[in-house]
């Protein structure tokens, strides 16, 4: 997750390849962490054998399973590595960032992608109003179409973060419980569908699957879509495009609607301050959105809801960067970050979706 903690499915949880060119392109640099060289195992913690048992009498399971599944789980020092706080930058970056994702070997896998999928693509966009663009876009920056999707044992990543969670975090003990309920919630959705607990991989967060679902989101919004009585976010495309569409919709994707405007300026009356101050959560009207100095074109006056003024920032203007690109976000743009809580993700996604979607349907 969506990878992005305030919810791990909307987390960016892509893979550890990508991380560092991440932070190139946010400006962001890895805090470095001395984390002990050993791998304990957690049937050795009093803490998660306590869990496993109170899992068990709560969800109706079998202790014995539960506490054998806990406790396979092996601590991972570089999982807590990368759950810790990163240095940001001044400034971030939006044309390197975008640079990273509106690349060559996406499109061309997202072509394939698309052109593989046309059917259900257009079948999910019929039934949910998502955009086909969008699925893809989404599926394209998390694992490259199913070729990044994560090497850590699931199991691993989530006892490691429910019970080992670094106490330096500033919000560590919300994110640890956070983790515990993912690890309960990835242990029943195991044991309801047969899969394997100690097979599972996924991303250092515990994310899964070509869309990059936490357990959490695994169960709240992946779907059978290609009709064989089974979800497998793994394996069947159908249910990745499915669930995707799902989720986008169990956010509040309003069909039909932009995600974004072009803005300009009226420095007479800008007030850009006031602009940015509620972040990317629509607010404004049309009318307090203009009173404020921001200019829509034509379709922009049009729409009907709130709107958001969306900065990127494109390295430091005055040391060889240049002037942010904004954009005027409305309520699908924030719909977007629902999968990360990002400008930056949200832009990405619609953009590489969008490339693609221009290069399949000019073919022949």
């Amino acid at each position: 997750m969506s990878a992005r903690f305030p919810s791990f499915s909307r987390l960016w949880a892509t893979t550890l390849v990508l991380l560092a060119p991440l932070a190139q392109a946010t400006g962001e640099t890895p805090s470095v962490a001395t984390a002990p060289a050993d791998v304990s195992v957690y049937a050795q913690s009093p803490v998660a054998m306590a869990f496993a048992e109170d899992l068990a009498q709560r969800r109706g399971l079998d202790v014995q399973w539960v506490r054998q599944q806990v406790g396979a789980a092996r601590r991972q020092p570089s999982v807590i590595r990368f759950s810790l706080p990163v240095a940001r930058a001044a400034y971030k970056n939006w044309a390197a960032y975008r640079a990273r994702f509106i690349e060559p070997v996406r499109i061309r896998a997202g072509q394939r992608f698309w052109e593989a999928n046309r059917e259900t693509l257009e079948r999910a966009e019929r039934e949910f109003g998502v955009p086909a663009s969008l699925i893809v876009g989404v599926i394209g920056v998390e694992t490259i179409y199913g070729q990044h999707t994560g090497n850590y044992r699931v199991i691993d990543a989530l006892a490691t973060l429910a019970f080992d969670f670094p106490a330096s975090h500033p919000r560590a003990e919300a994110r640890a419980e956070f983790f515990r309920s993912e690890l309960e919630q990835f242990l029943s959705l195991t044991h309801r569908t047969g899969m394997d607990p100690l097979a599972v991989r996924g991303s250092y967060a515990g994310a899964m699957g070509w869309p990059q679902f936490m357990p959490s989101s695994w169960t709240r919004y992946a779907i059978d879509y290609d009709g064989d009585s089974k979800v497998d976010l793994f394996n069947s495309q159908a249910d990745v495009i499915g669930s995707v569409a799902n989720y986008f919709k169990g956010y509040g994707w309003q069909t039909g609607q932009p995600t974004h405007y072009p803005v300009t300026f009226d420095t007479t009356r800008l007030d850009k301050e006031g602009l940015l101050a509620p972040d990317i959560l629509p607010s404004f009207s049309i009318e307090s959105f203009s009173a404020k100095g921001a200019v829509l074109d034509a379709e922009g006056q049009k729409h009907v809801g709130k709107l958001a003024l969306i900065e990127l920032q494109n390295g430091d203007p005055t040391n060889g960067g240049s002037a942010p690109t904004y954009v005027a976000g409305t309520d699908n743009f924030y719909a977007v970050t629902r999968y990360n809580w990002s400008s930056y993700y949200a832009m990405a996604v619609i953009e590489l979706g969008q490339t693609i979607e221009a290069l399949v349907n000019r073919r022949p």
